[in-house]
């Protein structure tokens, strides 16, 4: 019935747990530190670098937007949207947040379709 080693080792004696219950949690805290530290504290940076850039856009800025659209700012309506003049006479109201960057720098807002 127990020719077969494996088996024997299996119905072995519990080992006893000499560690303490604090040591078990030691591996699951660095993990969380380093979820904070590669993935939430970058994310929360690039999230502030955006919002500083978007609030401090003002009349007369070159910009492109996040769909490549090239234009001019013209007027601030209000916190959450500007116009932009995209050609002689035609200007159109968009959102800050579709705002990417200044035209011929690197953009500080990436499309969400990059990677």
């Amino acid at each position: 019935m127990f020719n077969d080693p494996s088996l024997v080792v299996a119905m072995g004696a519990p080992r006893e747990s000499g560690g303490s219950v604090w040591l078990q949690f030691v591996p699951f805290a660095m993990i969380l530190a380093i979820f904070y530290f590669v993935i939430l504290l970058p994310m929360k940076r690039k999230q502030k670098k955006v919002q500083d850039f978007q609030g401090a856009l003002k009349v007369n800025d070159r910009v492109v937007t996040t769909s490549g659209l090239y234009g001019i700012i013209t007027k601030l309506n209000d916190e959450r949207s500007v116009q932009v003049q995209i050609a002689e006479k035609v200007r159109v109201d968009i959102a800050r947040a579709a705002i990417g960057g200044y035209q011929g720098q690197e953009p500080v807002v990436k499309d969400s379709g990059q990677n």
